[in-house]
């Protein structure tokens, strides 16, 4: 929903059918560079977002998003509170130290071939039949084992970790309130499989990040109760976010046909391909800050303790910070904003960047003529976004190619 009021327009983020990639935010981002929402100020140009994301005078904010959802006690806020997201600090610099070695392009990239060999499984599970189902029959699957790999967990687990993953991922959404049970629901399933991993990595350590979080626990470098906060974080936070862009990515080269077909034929433009999607469609659809004292920025006093939300597309197709804002995996660009910025920028943007690189090549090349099969079921375009079911139909490959050797993503 969008009015004016006297201080301007108003935007609701929190009404379902909102979109925020819709013409009337990029009208409001030629009137002005921030418009007022019932989640604080929504910023709408990239120069101001930049800005912003670089100032020492605004902290993460997030910590404040189960309140700002009328949920103000009970499992999930007290969990909320305390994820890497929402830590600030020397406790935000700590954990994340600890955390970092893992996620590190070196180790990331090595592991680009495990995760062509997962995606290329998938696509021979359904290229012969010419129609998929994208969320639970590649999109899920591949982002799960993939986690799954990365924490040293069993390949066959991924299934029940996606399905925790999927709900708990329920809490970046707009819904959550009335999406409340679930979550907490996921909560205590991940909480359980956490303890488990836990125990057992502890009587048989071995040389993944797991053992190397027990290792820092028992150094009493971390805690019992972040050792458990991080695990959970990361199961659902890396499988939720990479599944929902991968189906964004698809919506958007159908649009754009002549794209698809590039990337099957040039599959080395696989690290481009992800970075000019999540300018133009990412799965996280703003970035949240908070004011931590009065700040001015053009003209606009932010109170202490204001918050701002970086609106993802609107700032990253924003036509005075680029020539050409449309979408073009050839064109070089502005660094997007879907991986947030300073001290809080992803940990996991290189999983996700390089995962996405590796997949989104193999599709093109397996599925050239892929087009939606219906318009599907998606999540609302505010908060985090993605497709529930993304029915796809394609011409059926009658013999499977030979093996692509795909470059190793690097470089950024």
């Amino acid at each position: 929903m969008t009015t004016s009021t006297d201080e301007g327009r108003f935007f609701d983020l929190g009404d379902l059918s909102f979109d925020v990639t819709a013409p009337v935010v990029h009208e409001a981002r030629e009137a002005d560079w921030y418009v007022r929402t019932n989640y604080g100020f929504a910023v709408l140009r990239y120069a101001e977002a930049n800005a912003i994301l670089k100032d020492r005078r605004f902290c993460q904010g997030t910590i404040r998003w189960p309140d700002q959802n009328g949920v103000h006690t009970g499992p999930f806020h007290d969990w909320w509170g305390k994820v890497l997201l929402s830590l600030e600090g020397a406790d935000h610099t700590r954990i994340r130290r600890l955390l970092f070695p893992a996620f590190k392009q070196r180790p990331v990239a090595a592991m680009a071939p495990r995760f062509q060999r997962i995606a290329t499984d998938l696509i021979d599970g359904f290229a012969a039949r010419g129609e998929v189902e994208l969320v639970s029959e590649f999109a899920e699957p591949y982002s799960s084992r993939i986690i799954c790999g990365l924490l040293g967990l069993p390949d066959s687990e991924w299934s029940q970790v996606a399905h925790w993953a999927d709900d708990l991922g329920k809490s970046f959404g707009v819904n959550l309130k009335a999406d409340l049970p679930r979550i907490e629901g996921a909560l205590t399933g991940l909480y359980g499989y956490v303890d488990q991993l836990v125990a057992d990595r502890t009587a048989h350590p071995t040389d993944d990040l797991v053992s190397q979080l027990i290792a820092a626990q028992q150094a009493e470098r971390l805690s019992a109760e972040e050792l458990g906060v991080a695990l959970v974080f990361l199961v659902f936070a890396g499988m939720e976010t990479t599944r929902n862009q991968l189906t964004l990515a698809l919506q958007t080269f159908f649009a754009h046909p002549d794209q698809w077909r590039l990337l099957g034929e040039r599959p080395e433009l696989g690290r481009n391909a992800v970075e000019e999607i999540m300018r133009v469609n990412p799965t996280v659809t703003w970035i949240t800050r908070e004011a931590l004292e009065d700040v001015e920025i053009n003209g606009l006093v932010i109170p202490k303790g204001g918050i701002v939300q970086l609106l993802s597309h609107a700032t990253g197709t924003d036509p005075r910070a680029m020539e050409e804002t449309g979408f073009d995996i050839t064109s070089p660009r502005p660094m997007h904003m879907g991986f947030g910025g300073g001290v809080h920028h992803c940990l996991g943007h290189f999983v996700a960047r390089i995962d996405m690189a590796v997949a989104l090549p193999l599709l093109a090349m397996r599925m050239p003529d892929a087009r939606p099969d219906g318009p599907g079921e998606w999540l609302p375009v505010s908060g985090n976004t993605g497709a529930i079911r993304f029915p796809i139909r394609f011409t059926p490959e009658t013999r499977r190619p030979d093996p692509v050797a795909l470059a190793t993503p690097s470089g950024w």
